[in-house]
């Protein structure tokens, strides 16, 4: 598994815009071979964190050069983001654990 952390601050004055590009690559993402999975955070000092999941580098290469992501990226570098940090790491390991549902306070 392939994962992607990409490390943001958003400029301030281009949140609509972003968000209407954020959705459609959200959209876009889930339909490239071997993707898993991408979820966003936002931290109380403001520095976004989206976390994305390919099953291999051939997707996660899919991604990087699907031609509506690669200009979104140009409008994030141009635009969106007073700064940014890619960084993206092969998982050595995976380990997880999930109560049964009769034990969780959600079930």
């Amino acid at each position: 598994m392939i994962v992607t952390v990409f490390r943001s601050r958003l400029n301030a004055e281009s949140q609509d815009e972003y968000q209407q590009s954020s959705a459609r690559m959200s959209e876009l993402a889930k339909g490239i071979a071997g993707y898993i999975s991408h979820k966003g955070f936002t931290a109380a000092d403001g520095e976004r964190v989206t976390i994305v999941e390919f099953e291999s580098e051939e997707g996660l290469r899919a991604w990087a050069t699907h031609p509506e992501h690669v200009k979104a990226k140009k409008m994030g570098r141009q635009v969106f983001f007073s700064d940014y940090r890619v960084q993206v790491c092969s998982v050595i390991r995976d380990t997880a654990h999930r109560k049964p549902a009769m034990d969780r306070a959600d079930a």
